[in-house]
């Protein structure tokens, strides 16, 4: 083809209209029954047509970011049918595809919906090439000045380039960059080579494994690479950290991590690592923790690049997150979901394959209350909800795709596969895995199919248990009955299910229930299958201090604990035996808070009186995160003034007496984000210029960003001198120029906030979306509600294009940072307004903003209950 075409697209659109009698290329109209995205009607046609599909694809970036990227793909495929035309999918203006052709010929194509439509006069039985000149779309590539990369998941090749944009027709891509002479490009498969022509680059990758097109991926730009060895494995690591320190500082971890998960999975599965080079991209402020790109990993830089200050929870988040992404090669990439209703199976495999490999690597860690900590708290926060979906869901189009993800497929349900596993036993469970892998590999499977194999190697109907837990939203309410006889012993305990929105459900579980006494215990292992069950052996017990019906901590309900044992955990949670015991016991009571059985004051008082004991890392971060929760959102302000003093000097006390940097940074963070009284924001402020250091706490660059963030926030004196000398400090461009965009909304001056606010409603201002949720999170900061509730409707009017054209958790964060600080019960009247005058509202979308909102609809009902 030429590369007049590609200079002169409306040329070709008129010159080829003219030879062929049609306006080809040109045309909006089309087959009636083609929809924008991607419908399973069609995505079901083309599974059934389709198969052998291979890329080769040449993409052109150019030095400015105002040009284009010019591509070029060739597209062999076979067919076994050509009844009806053939759909491509390409979300961009029609005058961005150049030219078609079909066998060498140009073809008369229609453009419908996003979509390309050859007519089947074209194709034949067998083998077809087809040859597309186009102009790529930037939406998936988040081009910056000094890099890009690509982000497909889940329907977003279709943004930047024709394809077919669908998880079942798995394909291998053969990709050449041409790029700016001084970047270094990755994608799936291994350079091939590498040749530099004046001031560009071209590089040839190896032709990828079978893919779906969501896990196609590259990356180029200005980054360092540096290279690593363990046992034989050679791994990439690319990177644009300026800072040499921290990056020597992690770079050892990073790459013994991923040696570790590898080698751990391949033992478990039995399978190699199956897609040849492992390289990995930590990309600032990328969208998520991490993408599994089968070859080609990418990570948000700052999730594993770690301040010498790091936490205890950091440090866990960065092994379980490179062991999540690890997980994936075999759990998502090897094995792909057929379609994305079916996405939270690589999601649960990945996690529950995380927790394992995790556990090693750390073995002074409760790894048990690690999991009821990582996964309960975040799952409960939706299924509480009026907004609760269920972990399988349908999907007409993936176009919704994206609105699939959220707690319940990464929180919830590890929780369940948990489950499964108690029910299968673990070998039966590793011995149905490693046979879906082998018979599903560089294929699609269902959950279904899962259960299918796991139902052959057990005798419990699994095929039932999965419909309540995984096809259907929500948990049971399981409340105990303790009833004693006149002797003081106890003559019953029963345990009663009940379904919340009344609908008779019955969730099978198996639960240790315990009979806690001040200095032992009595534990009674119990499986709930039924409404009510009484508890066997607990009859003739001593009466009890309280009961815990989940003592174990696997089960998995609103725990609805009994009047007394409310009473006795709000007293003695502190002095219960272990850290697991007294995990369960905060969960509980946390739920109980939220269910208004217990007042916050209550709750903040457990809290400080537990920090003065509690020892272990894991739940003292807990609890501080309930701390904040309960200081922000449920105390009335007065009543959060009148604390703060104290809470400030015992949290600068527990700091200083702390043993270890992770635990005095958790204090230090928790000061810093609850500080009121000018002495304490004085404190900060001394900390800030380096008149004060706190001893055996080592502060970063990060560190400093978020203090003169939120002295700003606190319109200190000279806050604006603050911010400009934090800027000045930074030397790293991409952190620096996020820093400039957080800033405005830190201004004490309320039309530079609204200035910011409207420039949001732009989407180009919105495609860097962790600057946005940060900046959000400043606008809607409890000390400055006051004037942001007026954000709270056009946030939610904002939603539907948000959804559109964001990432896939984009459109949660940013309910999230919208009202997470917000109590009140006018904020709460704005959200039910919203909701009631949009009855025909995207049911999905509905249900984000309900899950998002339940917070405050709680804390609105619990503070006016408290006036």
């Amino acid at each position: 083809m030429s590369e007049r075409f590609l200079a002169e697209p409306l040329l070709r659109c008129f010159v080829l209209a003219v030879l062929v009698g049609m306006p080809a290329g040109c045309r909006e109209s089309g087959p009636g029954d083609i929809v924008p995205g991607v419908s399973w009607t069609l995505a079901s046609e083309r599974a059934r047509v389709l198969s052998d599909v291979r890329y080769e694809m040449r993409l052109s970036v150019p030095d400015s970011l105002g040009q284009r990227i010019a591509g070029r793909a060739t597209i062999r495929l076979r067919l076994n049918d050509v009844g009806r035309p053939l759909v491509l999918d390409f979300e961009q203006p029609r005058e961005s595809v150049i030219a078609v052709q079909v066998r060498g010929g140009d073809v008369a194509y229609e453009f419908v919906n996003g979509h390309i439509v050859l007519p089947a006069s074209a194709l034949e039985i067998g083998e077809n090439v087809i040859e597309i000149e186009f102009l790529a779309g930037d939406a998936s590539l988040n081009r910056n000045r000094e890099f890009l990369y690509s982000l497909f998941v889940p329907d977003r090749a279709r943004f930047a380039f024709p394809c077919f944009d669908q998880p079942d027709l798995k394909a291998r891509y053969r990709l050449t960059l041409d790029v700016p002479a001084s970047w270094r490009a990755v994608a799936n498969g291994a350079v091939l080579s590498h040749e530099t022509i004046g001031d560009r680059a071209v590089f040839r990758f190896a032709e990828s494994e079978p893919i779906s097109s969501y896990l196609f991926a590259f990356a180029a730009g200005e980054f360092r690479m540096l290279e690593a060895e363990r046992g034989g494995r050679a791994m990439r690591m690319y990177h644009r950290e300026t800072d040499s320190a921290t990056v020597a500082r992690n770079t050892a971890a990073i790459f013994d991590l991923h040696a570790g998960a590898l080698d751990w999975l391949e033992a478990y599965t039995s399978i190699d690592y199956p897609f040849g080079k492992f390289d990995f991209v930590l990309i600032p402020s990328f969208q998520y923790g991490g993408m599994e790109h089968p070859g080609t990993i990418f990570y948000r830089a700052s999730r594993l690049l770690l301040d010498e200050s790091a936490t205890q929870n950091e440090e866990l988040g960065r092994a379980s997150l490179i062991a999540h992404e690890t997980s994936h090669m075999w759990f998502g990439d090897l094995v792909t979901m057929e379609w994305f209703n079916d996405v939270w199976t690589k999601e649960v495999f990945a996690n529950f394959m995380a927790a394992k490999i995790v556990n090693p690597a750390f073995p002074d860690i409760d790894h048990e209350l690690r999991f009821l900590l990582t996964h309960y708290p975040a799952a409960y926060e939706v299924d509480r909800t009026a907004g609760a979906n269920p972990i399988r869901q349908e999907l007409d189009n993936l176009n919704e795709a994206g609105t699939l993800y959220g707690a319940i497929i990464y929180q919830k349900a590890p929780i369940v596969m948990r489950q499964l596993e108690e029910l299968t036993g673990k070998e039966k469970l590793r011995e149905g895995l490693r046979e879906y892998l082998r018979t599903f590999e560089f294929g699609n499977a269902t959950w279904p199919d899962l259960i299918e194999i796991l139902d052959g190697l057990t005798e419990e109907d699994l095929a039932s248990w999965s419909r309540v837990w995984v096809d259907e939203p929500g948990r049971p309410t399981v409340t105990t009955h303790l009833s004693l006889d006149e002797r003081g012993t106890v003559s019953s305990l029963t345990l009663e299910q009940s379904d919340p929105v009344g609908a008779d459900r019955i969730w099978s579980q198996r639960l240790d229930v315990w009979l806690g006494y001040p200095d032992t215990q009595q534990t009674f292992t119990v499986h709930l299958k039924d409404l009510r069950l009484e508890v066997a052996g607990a009859a003739g017990s001593a009466a009890p201090s309280f009961v815990l019906p989940d003592g174990r901590g696997v089960g998995y309900a609103l725990f609805a604990l009994d009047p007394a044992s409310v009473d006795y955990l709000l007293q003695h949670t502190p002095a219960l035996p272990t850290a697991l015991t007294r995990g369960i016991a905060w969960l509980s009571l946390w739920d109980a808070m939220l269910e208004a059985r217990v007042p916050p004051a209550r709750i903040a008082e457990l809290a400080t009186q537990s920090l003065t004991r509690e020892t272990d890392e894991l739940l003292i971060q807990r609890i501080l995160a309930y701390i904040r929760s309960t200081y922000w959102r449920f105390l009335p302000e007065a009543e959060r003034l009148g604390r703060a003093p104290e809470l400030e000097s015992l949290l600068w006390r527990l700091m200083e007496e702390a043993p270890t940097p992770s635990l005095k940074a958790s204090y230090f963070n928790a000061y810093r984000s609850i500080a009121l009284t000018a002495g304490a924001v004085q404190q900060l402020e001394r900390v800030w210029r380096k008149e004060l250091e706190i001893e055996g706490l080592p502060l970063s660059e990060r560190d400093y960003t978020r203090l003169a963030l939120d002295l700003a926030l606190r319109e200190v004196a000279g806050w604006e001198g603050i911010l400009d000398g934090q800027e000045g400090r930074i030397d790293n461009p991409d952190r620096r120029e996020r820093f400039a965009f957080v800033r405005p909304a830190l201004s004490a001056d309320p039309a530079v906030r609204d200035h910011f606010f409207e420039s949001l409603k732009q989407p180009e201002n919105r495609e860097h979306e962790p600057w946005v949720l940060e900046a959000l999170g400043y606008l809607h900061h409890p000390l400055r509600v006051a004037r942001s509730e007026r954000y709270i409707l056009p946030s939610l009017e904002l939603l539907e294009e948000i959804q559109a054209t964001g990432d896939i958790f984009f459109p949660k964060n940013w309910l999230d940072a919208t009202l997470d600080g917000h109590s009140s019960e006018s904020a709460a009247a704005i959200v039910r307004d919203f909701l009631d005058q949009h009855p025909r509202y995207p049911a999905r979308l509905r249900g984000k903003i309900l899950q998002s909102a339940d917070g405050l609809f709680r804390a609105a009902a619990i503070r006016g209950t408290s006036h």
